[in-house]
Parts: structure tokens; C-alpha cells; sequence
């Protein structure tokens, strides 16, 4: 653990497990989001999601939830839910903001994400690790395979959860209007989502 938390005060980028693929990602910080968006060679206007640990750290990031949020968040949360959410002005790069104009959180029910998370005291980014038109790493030596040459000059390190079971990503739900609306199917769906919130908009 404590390598992997170094790879992320150095503000480089760090490979790691989630509940659905590997991740790459790290600090929040504008330097840590600039290595994160050379690495992956990521056009600008397409920000990355953020992983929590724990519902205190909405707050700590300046994001606002409104009600119908706050529902789904206690009722789908942690798990594979990412809500976009409005504020952050003071806290989070405007690199990290979307075009519905939110940021993008997940509290990851992933333990040793969590552990990390928790011990960086801070959110961290998170995009799927993989090179544009590759499917995204499940496994470590995936990604040991395809950026060897970040890994040799210390741009990338690699925490190693051994190799992922297949699942769904993420349902991506859009929390910054009166209603909320699906941007991305996925893992949870629109009916089980309207047992919530029932004015969800979109299918899931």
C-alpha cells in the first residue's frame, strides 16, 4: 500500500483494481490531473470520474446533492452508482468537470480502493486503464504489457489485484437538473433506480 500511496503524492499516475476494471488515476490536484491526462493521451472536454471512500468526502470536495441524490446515494452507495454532481467550484480543477457541467463521484466498494482512498485522505481519479480502442485491463499484467515504458521511467506504477471477474460498468446518472437522468447503463438499472428516485429520466 504505502508504494501505491507514494505514487500518488509524487502526482504521478497510479494503476489499480476496482469493483469492475483497472483504473488508472490519482491526486485531484491540477498536476496530478495533467500527468493523468498526458498518460492516457485523454482529449481535453472528457474529464475522468472521481472514487470516494465514504460519504463525508462529498462534502470535503464542495459537491451539493440534492435530495433525490442523497436517496440514491443511501440506497446504491457503495456500489456501482456514479453521480454527477453539482458544485466543486473551490475544490476541484475544472479539468474534472463535465459537460452537463457536474463532476462525476463513485464511493467504490472496493476494500483495498477504499484502504487507499482513506490513508491518501483525499477522493482520487479514476478512467479505465487502457490505450484508446483497447478494452479496458483486468488484469495487472495487462497493463505491465502495454505501458512498460511508463512503468520503467516511474510515470505509472502498477497495484496489483491479481485478475478481475467480467462485470458491468458503472450506472452513470446525471444529478445536476431537477430530475435525474441516466447517461450510461449500466450495473444498476432504470427500474431498480425508480424505486428511488421515480422521476428518473432514461432507460438503464
Amino acid at each position: 500500500m504505502r508504494p501505491a500511496l507514494e505514487q500518488i503524492e509524487l502526482r504521478r499516475v497510479l494503476a489499480y483494481p476496482t469493483e469492475t476494471v483497472y483504473g488508472f488515476g490519482g491526486g485531484i490536484d491540477r498536476d496530478s490531473v495533467d500527468a493523468l491526462i498526458r498518460l492516457k493521451g485523454r482529449p481535453k472536454g472528457k474529464p475522468f470520474l472521481l472514487l470516494i471512500a465514504g460519504g463525508d468526502m462529498i462534502a470535503k470536495l464542495d459537491l451539493r446533492l440534492p435530495s433525490y441524490a442523497t436517496n440514491l446515494a443511501a440506497r446504491h452507495w457503495p456500489g456501482p452508482l456514479t453521480l454527477v454532481l453539482p458544485g466543486g467550484e473551490k475544490r476541484v480543477p475544472e479539468a474534472l468537470r463535465g459537460p452537463e457541467g457536474g463532476i462525476a463521484v463513485r464511493w467504490t466498494p472496493h476494500k483495498a480502493v477504499q484502504r487507499l482512498i482513506r490513508a491518501h485522505d483525499d477522493a482520487i481519479t479514476s478512467t479505465s486503464a487502457n490505450r484508446p480502442g483497447v478494452p479496458p485491463a483486468m488484469s495487472a499484467r495487462e497493463i505491465r504489457e502495454q505501458w512498460s515504458a511508463a512503468i520503467a521511467r516511474g510515470a505509472l506504477r502498477v497495484l496489483d489485484g491479481g485478475t478481475l471477474a467480467p462485470s458491468q460498468p458503472s450506472t452513470v446518472v446525471d444529478c445536476t437538473g431537477r430530475a435525474p437522468r441516466v447517461v450510461r447503463p449500466g450495473a444498476i438499472s432504470a427500474a431498480v433506480l425508480r424505486e428511488t428516485a421515480p422521476r428518473l429520466i432514461g432507460d438503464a
